[in-house]
């Protein structure tokens, strides 16, 4: 899809958002944060993903500020969907906007190009959304070319046509090969896609382990991963906040990693998973991160446990009065709730279906009346008003 969460805000509101400058991310109220993506007119005028909200706004006066709404992007992924699995089961989801099919098997609706354009064209009157298809033997091919033409582009890419499209490129154009490859590459005098394809595959794994054959493959056009139409489980579920002002006090910290702890485990009881480490993000006024998790004794779904360990690693790892421009939670190795055992406290064991009857009953009120519906009463401070601006998602 392109600029997805944009041509989402365009295609609800289309005499709002249509045609101009839009982005999303940052907070639109306070003028800080960092831009998550933006539309196409908005890059026009220099704006970039990434940019700071302050630097967008420099580079663009007119740049209109757009808050997340990740339930509406949810939705509209479910849309485009539901119409890719119409042409084929083998449908692998690489994550909200992005998807590959394999069409082996779609003979019944026309050729390759056919089947692309007849996808373009019901994703775009259906749900008013522009994406681009790459088409190619397989899944590598197939990426780079979606990648080729935007917005709205169909590009055929075979390996026949990489010495013509590709080896004259710099290797970090190759899908695949991250920025450290490449330097690494680029040391090794390997510095184009042409010279990585004629590289020997033994002095490739000596360098790079068992990604020296992937490497070699992936500059000759070859890729032999199937696409998996298992959806696979959530590895993590975080979020995270950029705070209106720094945070110094400890009271105000814990309820910002309350109302964090509340949606993380809100998000995994939807997806009836179960957590067994608790990680926190801290982020300085000077951009240093720092990062620290924990891995309980028994694995839970329960809010309560999740803000209890993430507050344990913030009186671990942060000394009050330190300014916190940044915090997060995310929960790590995800399970299944069906196919896990949960582990009662001995001495807490009577209290568990209340608690679990407890927080049920408060997601279905959110699921009915929004996020806003209820609040833990941790969440509110002595003057009454909430600390913390809604998390973004990762």
């Amino acid at each position: 899809m392109n600029a997805f969460y944009c041509s989402v805000h365009e295609a609800e509101e289309p005499g709002k958002y249509k045609n101009k400058p839009t982005a999303v991310g940052g907070d639109a109220e306070q003028r800080r944060g960092v831009i998550v993506t933006c539309s196409y007119a908005a890059r026009a005028k220099g704006v970039r993903t990434g940019m700071t909200v302050r630097e967008a706004l420099k580079t663009c006066p007119e740049l209109i500020l757009i808050k997340t709404d990740f339930k509406l992007y949810r939705s509209y992924s479910e849309r485009f969907m539901a119409i890719a699995r119409q042409y084929t089961p083998l449908v692998q989801q690489m994550s909200i906007d992005e998807c590959y099919l394999d069409i082996t098997g779609s003979g019944l609706f026309g050729t390759p190009v056919e089947i692309a354009q007849t996808i373009q064209r019901r994703i775009q009157s259906e749900c008013a959304l522009p994406c681009s298809i790459g088409i190619g033997p397989n899944k590598l091919l197939a990426k780079m070319a979606s990648d080729m033409k935007k917005p709205n582009g169909l590009t055929i890419l075979r390996i026949r046509d990489m010495p013509r499209l590709m080896w004259d490129k710099p290797c970090d154009v190759l899908f695949g090969v991250g920025k450290k490859t490449a330097e690494k590459l680029n040391r090794l005098q390997v510095k184009t896609i042409s010279q990585l394809a004629a590289a020997d595959a033994e002095f490739l794994r000596r360098h790079f382990g068992v990604m020296g054959q992937w490497l070699k493959d992936a500059a000759n056009g070859r890729d032999y991963s199937p696409v998996n139409p298992e959806e696979e489980a959530s590895k993590s579920i975080g979020h995270m906040t950029t705070l209106p002002a720094d945070v110094t006090e400890k009271e105000e910290a814990a309820r910002i990693l309350l109302e964090l702890s509340d949606r993380t485990g809100r998000r995994l009881r939807a997806q009836h998973l179960v957590t067994g480490t608790v990680q926190i993000t801290i982020r300085k006024p000077d951009m240093t991160t720092i990062a620290r998790s924990r891995t309980m004794e028994a694995v839970t779904q329960q809010t309560s446990d999740i803000y209890r360990e993430a507050l344990r690693l913030l009186e671990r790892h942060w000394r009050e009065g330190d300014p916190i421009r940044l915090l997060g939670v995310t929960l790590q190795n995800l399970s299944p709730a069906e196919e896990t055992a949960i582990q009662l406290d001995l001495f807490d064991y009577e209290q568990q279906p209340r608690k679990d009857a407890l927080e049920a009953a408060m997601d279905k009120l959110r699921d009915k009346f929004g996020e806003k519906a209820i609040h833990s009463a941790g969440l509110l401070p002595k003057s009454g008003k909430r600390v913390a601006k809604a998390p973004s998602e990762e």
